[in-house]
């Protein structure tokens, strides 16, 4: 059977191995939009779609033919609300009246949210019946996201990914970076979080958008085990061959370093990864999800371990520099 996938956001870390898996799979033709560069799909057998959602012929044009629609097109961190909400719901409403304007019984779309819309919850772990009472900015542009899918009649699926690492992450970057120096600064108090690899996500977003039992469900694809800080530590320290010092921060500096991190940001025309929003999530929010509902109804479960895929991900690094 000819498979055609049409995927936003393919230019990104999580999109670009996406991109990659679904050549892997067979898919006839990958046709990735792209808004400025190629970036990760260099040398990849993909379509290129030059333009953005917002141009609604072109993306309708895209669509003909295509059976499957990975919709990973998104802004994680900004310095306004408005820009989240253009970047993640705004673009999702366009690319949905892009699918109503073709044969919509021939496509399922999956659309990428976060474990961030459910922010401050009772429980220490997330599943799907966890009401989202997001802290973040971030998080209420997805939930808002979902409240507005929620409301279209479209054959879809939505995955709430934990954090993700991996290849091209620079996310945790940070974090590895700061263990190859012989730090390591951790949260006082933290039980941990949950953490995926992109493989694992990517494979999960393929196989639930393939599965005719997740046509209008929510799902959270994680690992099976909650990762404690000690443990990604030591996994980091074996794949450096390096030792660190565990340093673990009062829960009272967060937000001051997020402060201080947001205002150097601002000298240097950057927005950094730790930031106001950020602190508050690390303070606040619910960091740990249940994947037992996506592995009962397709079969999910993770497959690389922590050890293998922090090896994996720092080996990436090094290779490219950035370690």
């Amino acid at each position: 059977m000819r498979k055609v996938a049409f995927v936003t956001g393919a230019t990104g870390f999580v999109g670009s191995h996406l991109a990659e898996a679904l050549l892997q799979r067979g898919y006839s033709e990958v046709r990735c939009l792209v808004r400025t560069e190629p970036k990760w799909l260099t040398g990849l057998d993909v379509i290129q779609i030059h333009g953005t959602l917002n141009d609604t012929p072109l993306i309708t044009q895209a669509l003909e033919d295509v059976q499957y629609v990975y919709h990973l097109g998104a802004m994680t961190r900004a310095r306004t609300l408005h820009e989240l909400l253009a970047a993640n719901a705004t673009s999702t409403m366009y690319l949905t009246t892009a699918v109503r304007n073709v044969s919509t019984e021939a496509i399922k779309i999956c659309i990428a949210s976060s474990l961030a819309v459910v922010g401050n919850a009772n429980s220490i772990m997330a599943d799907e019946s966890t009401p989202c009472e997001p802290v973040s900015r971030y998080g209420r542009s997805k939930l808002v996201m979902e409240q507005i899918l929620a409301g279209i009649n479209l054959p879809m699926v939505i995955i709430r990914p934990p954090v993700v690492y991996g290849p091209r992450d620079q996310d945790l970057l940070t974090f590895f970076s700061a263990v190859n120096r012989g730090i390591c600064v951790v949260p006082r108090g933290d039980p941990g979080l949950s953490l995926v690899h992109v493989n694992d996500l990517v494979r999960g977003i393929i196989d639930s958008t393939e599965s005719p039992r997740t046509t209008g469900k929510t799902y959270y694809v994680g690992s099976n085990e909650v990762v404690t800080w000690e443990a990604l530590r030591n996994a980091s320290e074996a794949a450096l061959g390096k030792q660190s010092t565990m340093i673990r921060l009062p829960r009272s500096l967060v937000m001051p370093l997020g402060v201080i991190s947001e205002f150097a940001g601002k000298l240097t025309g950057t927005y950094p990864p730790l930031n106001r929003e950020k602190a508050r999530e690390i303070l606040h929010a619910t960091k740990q999800c249940s994947s037992k509902k996506a592995e009962r109804d397709w079969g999910y479960s993770s497959r690389v371990s922590l050890e293998q895929g922090v090896h994996e991900t720092i080996e990436w690094y090094r290779a490219q520099g950035w370690l």
